[in-house]
């Protein structure tokens, strides 16, 4: 089995998790659409499920107002004391009663779902800026715990930290206060194991203070937990496009989780439900870029720049033939799937002692071979092609 695990949000998702990572550690599924989504693997398959309870961070969840994403308060109204674990005020003074019989309902649902679920997610709210949230979820967590010695079940309990702000992460006086949060949810719950992922970051859009703040602070981050975990921990985090691979390369993480072959972002439960772009994996740059006619000419016009014997000219070459086929979406995710399947296939090939390395000179390669080349088209937000590359290759190390 392959070290990374795999996050999948709907049907779609499950058939090219199936078809390309069919080795993956497990695969994460979410409990509101699990009807639909857990017959999609074989009965010995390792399925994560996710209650999603991280939706009711929405402050208008409670009200008639709230339509971000309808089908989301369909889910979480099933279970009694949800509006009440959504109030603020509640949060700070939650009743561990009220608190109980939400996570009793949302849990005994999953395990009737889904009876075989290898791992189920503790109930926790994302974490905000100060300490608002510290009480209910501690309290979730707690009761989570409950809810295990009662139930007896070997199914495993994997801790949500879902950080929703750059703010958490760069100061170490910041990280100290969530970092002691998870370190104390974790110890509540019993849990087995801790999922860690910053939902505001999309590490592929080259922002300035990725390189030197933002992607160092992450790496803190998981250091700083590290110290204060039990030795067993199952230890994992993302979805990303490269901090994943970081993280994991340099044994921060035990294993990375990747989206189904399109999300490199995770998008807190019940939020607007948004149409993402099509978009195709740049390989030899190491970086994800959208589909446009502008893209393929940008192609053909540096194609002139690669010697002929170049393992990048043959791969830009594959990737100018097929371009007209990945317009399809479905196409499309399949391209990127396969490249990061294969791309991950050889950074394990590698001991674990030299991953680091690996990874630092895979995105060094990508680094010089983008200074070589022309700028991307105006339809990119990120138009170096090395500049992606750049900001991995130095947290690498």
């Amino acid at each position: 089995m392959a070290d990374y695990i795999v996050f999948t949000n709907s049907v779609t998702d499950c058939q090219v998790a199936r078809s390309v990572y069919g080795d993956s550690r497990a695969f994460r599924i979410n409990l509101q659409s699990a009807d639909k989504t857990c017959s999609q693997f074989q009965s010995n398959s390792k399925l994560w499920l996710d209650t999603g309870a991280d939706g009711l961070h929405w402050s208008d969840i409670r009200s008639h107002d709230y339509k971000a994403n309808p089908a989301y308060k369909n889910y979480i109204q099933k279970f009694a004391g949800y509006d009440r674990i959504a109030d603020p005020t509640f949060q700070q003074r939650p009743d561990k009663s009220v608190v109980a019989g939400f996570v009793n309902a949302i849990l005994n649902f999953a395990l009737t779902t889904v009876p075989h679920a290898h791992s189920i997610s503790v109930p926790q709210l994302p974490y905000v800026d100060g300490s608002d949230r510290n009480k209910i979820n501690r309290a979730l967590a707690e009761a989570s715990s409950a809810w295990k010695l009662k139930s007896k079940h070997r199914t495993r309990l994997i801790l949500p930290v879902i950080l929703t702000n750059q703010r958490q992460l760069n100061k170490k006086t910041d990280r100290n206060a969530k970092v002691a949060l998870a370190a104390s949810c974790l110890e509540s719950s019993g849990a087995d194991g801790i999922w860690v992922v910053d939902s505001s970051l999309n590490d592929q859009e080259g922002t300035s203070t990725f390189e030197h703040i933002r992607f160092p602070g992450i790496l803190s981050f998981h250091d700083e937990l590290n110290a204060k975990l039990p030795a067993e921990t199952i230890t994992v985090a993302g979805p990303y496009w490269g901090i994943n691979l970081i993280l994991w390369a340099r044994g921060l993480v035990r294993f990375p989780i990747i989206g189904a072959g399109k999300s490199c972002q995770y998008h807190i439960s019940g939020g607007r439900l948004l149409q993402g772009a099509t978009r195709i994996a740049m390989s030899p740059l190491r970086r994800l870029v959208g589909w446009s006619p502008a893209v393929r000419g940008w192609l053909q016009e540096n194609l002139a720049k690669l010697p002929k014997g170049d393992a990048a000219y043959s791969e830009f070459v594959s990737l100018e033939r097929n371009f007209q086929s990945f317009q399809a979406d479905g196409q499309a995710r399949m391209q990127v799937a396969r490249f990061y399947r294969d791309w991950f296939r050889r950074l394990e090939a590698s001991t674990p002692d030299s991953r680091a390395l690996a990874l630092y000179q895979d995105f060094s390669s990508a680094f010089v071979l983008g200074k070589s080349l022309t700028e991307l088209p105006p339809t990119e937000n990120v138009r170096s092609p090395a500049r992606i590359a750049k900001q991995f290759m130095v947290n690498c190390l």
